[in-house]
């Protein structure tokens, strides 16, 4: 039977090299040159005196990553299976269940079935959202403010 502990051969040993003993004059590493020494090399960007490609390509331009809205969403299927019957689903609560990160806006999609009467104060919702969960009975409020 194959068990974890005994599992033989699946992957081959690295060849250590530079190591002397039986493999010869240059253990391994061939004639002479940067790489034949011990702690030779060179970094992993190197292109043999090239200009790199990292020096090559603009810096310039404008990034919307610190500005950009933060919009975290949480489906009905994880308020259906984290909320009872007849609670109202804050912000709060979502990010004591951890379903939302802090500071991030809510907004809620369709996916999943509901099958309890809830009602949702979110950023947003989908047209689906709004549609599963008012024909539960439940209700679906869009908060102001961030």
């Amino acid at each position: 039977m194959l068990q974890l502990n005994s599992l033989v051969g699946l992957t081959k040993k690295r060849k250590r090299v530079g190591r002397g003993g039986s493999r010869g004059g240059t253990s391994g590493k061939g004639g002479k040159g940067q790489n034949a020494r011990s702690g030779g090399g060179v970094r992993a960007s190197f292109e043999g005196g090239q200009m790199p490609l990292s020096r090559r390509l603009p810096k310039r331009g404008f990034s919307n990553a610190l500005f950009a809205t933060k919009i975290d969403i949480v489906t009905i299927r994880q308020i259906e299976a984290a909320f009872n019957d007849g609670d109202v689903v804050t912000k709060a609560m979502l990010i004591e269940k951890r379903l939302l990160k802090k500071g991030w806006l809510l907004k809620v999609l369709a996916t999943g079935d509901l099958s309890k009467k809830v009602t949702i104060e979110a950023d947003a919702f989908s047209n689906g959202a709004i549609e599963a969960i008012t024909r539960v009975g439940g209700e679906a409020k869009i908060i102001q403010g961030r």
